[in-house]
C-alpha cells in the first residue's frame, strides 16, 4: 500500500523526532513554562491546518452544496469536532488551543505573545505579517512560516500529509512520564497541562491518527505525484518539529547561560 510506503520513507526522521532530548530536558517547572511558550505556536498551527482542510475538502459556505468525497467529509468533520469542540476535565466544551492556553496560565508561562497574536488576526492583519510582527520564539516563527507556505499552496493531499504526520502524537511515553512526576511536584501549576497532553494524544492516538491517515489515502488516491510530495511535505513537515524542540532548548539556555558580571 502507498501509505505503508509512505511511513516507511520518514520512519527515520520519525524515530528522531521521537528520541529528540528536549522531551527528557523538560525537567523543572521553568523548563516546563519556555516549552509550552514554544508548543502553543504548534497547538495554534495544528488548528490551522485542520481547518484549511476543512474549507479544501468540505462546504463551508452559507449556501450549501456537496462537495467532495463524502468520507472524506465525514473524516475531517469528526477531527473537528475533536479538536475544535472536545470537553475539558470538568465536561465543560472548549478547543484544545484554548485549553492549552489555560494550561499556560495556570503554570505560569507567558501567553502574551500568543494572545497578541491571536488579537492581531482577529483585527485582519494576515497571517505572515502578524506573525512576523509576535513576539514568537523565533524556532517557533520558523515552524508556523513553513505550515503557512503549506497551507497557502492550497494543496488538499500536501496540507492533509503535514496534518497527519507532524501530529502531537508523536509527543513519547517518556515525555508523559516526565510531565506526570512534575505534575506530582507541582500539582497546581501543571494539572491542565498534564490533561490536555493525556487528552490530546488519546483522542489523536485512538482514533484521530487513523482517521487522518485514510484522508491522505483517499486524496492521494492512485497519483504518484501526490504520494511523492505527501512523503516530501511529510518528511519536511518532521524536521520542522526537530528543529523547533532544538529551538526550545537553545533559547532556554541562551536565557539562562550568561554570568553576571563582576
Amino acid at each position: 500500500m502507498q501509505i505503508d510506503h509512505l511511513t516507511n520513507q520518514i520512519q527515520s526522521t520519525r524515530q528522531e523526532l521521537i528520541d529528540h532530548p528536549s522531551f527528557g530536558w523538560v525537567d523543572t517547572l521553568e523548563k516546563a513554562k519556555v516549552f509550552m511558550e514554544t508548543h502553543v505556536w504548534a497547538v495554534w498551527d495544528f488548528m490551522v491546518l485542520l481547518k484549511a482542510l476543512q474549507r479544501e475538502l468540505t462546504c463551508v459556505n452559507t449556501y450549501w452544496v456537496p462537495k467532495g468525497d463524502p468520507e472524506i467529509r465525514r473524516l475531517i468533520n469528526e477531527i473537528v469536532h475533536g479538536e475544535e469542540s472536545d470537553i475539558d476535565q470538568d465536561g465543560v466544551a472548549t478547543s484544545h488551543f484554548e485549553l492549552y492556553v489555560r494550561a499556560m496560565e495556570e503554570a505560569g508561562a507567558d501567553t502574551a505573545p500568543i494572545l497578541s497574536f491571536i488579537e492581531a488576526l482577529k483585527s485582519g492583519q494576515l497571517p505572515f505579517e502578524a506573525l512576523e510582527n509576535s513576539e514568537a520564539p523565533e524556532g517557533a516563527k520558523a515552524f508556523v512560516r513553513q505550515t503557512l507556505e503549506v497551507v497557502e499552496g492550497g494543496n488538499a493531499h500536501e496540507i492533509a500529509a503535514v496534518f497527519t504526520f507532524g501530529r502531537e502524537d508523536l509527543i513519547p511515553d517518556m515525555f508523559m512520564e516526565i510531565v506526570g512526576n512534575l505534575k506530582k511536584q507541582f500539582p497546581e501549576e501543571l494539572g491542565l497541562f498534564a490533561y490536555y497532553l493525556e487528552r490530546h494524544i488519546e483522542v489523536d492516538g485512538d482514533l484521530h491518527g487513523h482517521l487522518a491517515e485514510r484522508m491522505v489515502e483517499l486524496l492521494c488516491g492512485e497519483d504518484s505525484v501526490k504520494w511523492k510530495s505527501a512523503t516530501v511535505l511529510s518528511e519536511k513537515a518532521l524536521r520542522a518539529r526537530i528543529e523547533l524542540w532544538t529551538a526550545v532548548m537553545q533559547e532556554f539556555d541562551a536565557h539562562h547561560s550568561s554570568t553576571p558580571t563582576a
